[in-house]
């Protein structure tokens, strides 16, 4: 196989500032055509509700279909598909969802309030969303960890109906992906896709209820459908393509870095693997890792048009500059893979997931370890989180004056009110200051 061209360059170089620039332009590029393809199959849903559903079911999932009842799928179902699964499946599953459920329990809002000395109380009311949209990807794609992601903080925030949408191309349904619902807690499955699932969750057909919220990942369809629908509803996140960057001084296995980038290189050919070293002379042993482990790889073809087309090997002067890189990545997924990784992550400002040392690999975040792997792309880590259970409830301001402070309060009300020429909200105000 030919050598890979992969980006290498130093901190040092003349042309640093340039290519890590190219590095960091992670804009999508829009497609037009998407965006009215994608408009007009909202318009349709929204038109024609359960009858354009299985139209666009039997067009782009070359399924046959006489009424939209066939999209559904019961419960039994999901319980036999968990059934059915091999021991080591249904306990791999099972354990995950423990975990991830034991980790989000602790993310779990309450309610409080606090009174003030005339008896003025104020607080906040936390409460579930009502109903939430799941979207999964179908077909010989098997996602159940992004099942589990998704739906567990839902069922721990007491989402009161968790609505799941995965397409079934030709008729064809991952069990894993069934079981994962099943153990997470799911109350309803059908089998759409596409931008008409995101449509039919948002605005509601006759047979499919309109959600309060959508989650979950897809493809450019499905994103772009989430981006024209919110507001209708809300959503998680645009999700960009995967990103991992990994900081280490040199002491670990170059072949368990290079797997490392192969973890995320794999997802897509728009995903993005950075490794930021500390000494050069390492730098070059996880080039010939990468270069000896690639052919090996059953996604080969897949990791190499990701490392040419937006991987790196960096070589850093210091952990100091290396850290002032990663605050300007702002990435997906950090590995720290150092001597004292704990005190170098108090330092990391922008990160979706940090997973510290030598012995963490990224992807037992993405399956097992408890946070959620929902993470935000594309340099959102400067202003966004990871999904969780707070994505889930709603918080309500609660107000309620004594005769005391409704009386204190107004005479502040009315003044501020005044200033601004609004003197209904005066004089509301006004009646219950005590004369």
């Amino acid at each position: 196989m030919s050598t890979l061209n992969l980006r290498q360059f130093s901190t040092r170089d003349a042309g640093f500032e340039r290519e890590f620039a190219r590095l960091l332009d992670r804009t999508p590029a829009a497609d037009p055509k998407v965006e009215a393809t994608v408009k007009e199959i909202i318009a349709v849903i929204r038109a024609r509700g359960d009858d354009a559903l299985v139209e666009y079911t039997r067009r782009f999932d070359r399924r046959e279909l006489t009424s939209v009842a066939q999209l559904e799928i019961p419960r039994q179902q999901l319980r036999e598909a968990a059934r059915a699964l091999t021991k080591e499946q249904y306990d791999a599953l099972a354990n995950a969802a423990e975990r991830i459920r034991a980790y989000h329990e602790r993310q779990r809002i309450e309610s409080w309030s606090y009174a003030e000395p005339d008896g003025t109380r104020l607080g906040q009311q936390v409460t579930p969303i009502e109903r939430v949209g799941l979207y999964v990807p179908g077909g010989k794609a098997a996602y159940p960890s992004s099942v589990l992601m998704n739906a567990i903080p839902a069922k721990v925030a007491e989402v009161h109906e968790l609505v799941m949408v995965v397409p079934a191309p030709e008729g064809e349904l991952n069990p894993l992906v069934l079981a994962a619902a099943h153990l997470g807690g799911v109350e309803r499955v059908f089998t759409i896709g596409g931008a008409q699932a995101v449509a039919a969750l948002a605005y509601g057909t006759a047979s499919v209820p309109r959600v309060d919220k959508i989650v979950g990942p897809g493809n450019v369809y499905v994103a772009t459908a989430k981006r024209l629908v919110f507001g209708a509803v809300d959503i998680d996140m645009i999700a960009g393509p995967s990103e991992i960057v990994v900081v280490c001084d040199g002491r670990t296995d170059p072949e368990w870095i290079a797997m490392d980038l192969f973890s995320q290189a794999e997802h897509d050919e728009d995903a993005q693997s950075v490794l930021i070293s500390l000494d050069a002379a390492y730098t070059a042993k996880v080039r010939e890792a990468i270069e000896k482990l690639l052919p090996g790889m059953e996604r080969r073809d897949i990791i190499r048009t990701s490392l040419e087309a937006r991987g790196a090997l960096i070589t850093a002067a210091n952990l100091d500059e290396a850290l002032a890189l990663v605050n300007r990545i702002a990435p997906e997924h950090l590995e720290l893979s150092l001597e004292n990784p704990e005190d170098a992550a108090k330092r990391v400002r922008h990160a979706g997931a940090i997973f510290l040392g030598r012995y963490t690999a990224e992807a037992v975040g993405d399956y097992c370890a408890g946070p959620n792997h929902v993470l935000p792309t594309s340099g959102t880590a400067r202003f966004s989180s990871p999904l969780g259970v707070y994505d889930f409830q709603k918080r309500t301001s609660i107000i309620q004056c004594s005769a005391d402070g409704a009386s204190s309060l107004g005479r502040t009300a009315s003044v501020l009110s005044r200033g601004e020429g609004l003197t209904a909200h005066a004089r509301s105000a006004e009646y219950r200051i005590k004369k």
